[in-house]
């Protein structure tokens, strides 16, 4: 605790779920995150799920003046393994005083139960400043802030081809088949936050190619400018 404020670990996508949750915990004034805390796949050198270039992770973690830590993964990383890699770097955390990890997720309940359970066994506990928020209103809140997103990564069997690269913004989201959650809280798609309330500048970059991956995703490069 410092002058009556939490020092908490904060997990960090790069996505917009996680730049709101960041967002609600910052405007709370109870806490100092002490870090982000990003898993990069070793192999290509970008966040697992989302595909961003590490290098625009830095430049995120700069914009926000907080030190950022990469867990970094293999392509073919085991739940196994993962778990064994998170715990021994949640367990270097907990030696520094940290007890609570804070994440972004919305409302995903078998999620929560395996973070939870996972830091139960450190005697961690979890903090979801998202926690069972609507997501339309999630998305409209992230929207009309000031937030600025590219979708970086889609779901083949949730979603065409055509919304890797898009902003994420009303058109965007007004676009989205029926069925589609409009945060992409079932791993719809994924987003990478460039500009926003939060940021103390704008994170440049460049849009490339569109490739697939695993014959199912489709990724958006983004290339720092």
């Amino acid at each position: 605790m410092v002058k009556d404020k939490e020092i908490v670990l904060f997990t960090w996508s790069g996505g917009k779920d996680s730049a709101l949750a960041f967002y609600e915990l910052k405007k709370k004034n109870k806490y100092i995150i002490i870090a982000l805390l990003t898993t990069v796949t070793e192999e290509y050198k970008r966040t697992s799920m989302h595909g961003v270039r590490e290098v625009l992770l830095e430049k995120q973690a700069a914009s926000l003046g907080i030190s950022i830590d990469k867990v970094y993964i293999s392509k073919d990383c085991s739940n196994e393994e993962y778990e064994a890699i998170m715990k021994r770097k949640l367990f270097h955390y907990k030696k520094k005083g940290v007890s609570t990890v804070v994440y972004g997720d919305i409302f995903l309940e078998d999620l929560r139960s395996y973070r939870e359970n996972n830091l139960s066994k450190l005697e961690m506990k979890g903090l979801f400043p998202l926690w069972r928020a609507n997501t339309s209103e999630v998305a409209t809140d992230f929207i009309d802030l000031g937030f600025k997103a590219v979708v970086t990564c889609i779901d083949s069997e949730k979603l065409d081809k055509k919304f890797a690269g898009c902003e994420y913004n009303k058109q965007f989201i007004k676009g989205l088949p029926e069925g589609v959650d409009m945060c992409g809280e079932n791993g719809e798609f994924h987003t990478f936050v460039y500009d926003g309330p939060i940021f103390k500048e704008k994170i440049h970059f460049e849009r490339r190619e569109v490739v697939l991956r695993d014959d199912r995703f489709y990724f958006c490069d983004l290339i720092p400018e």
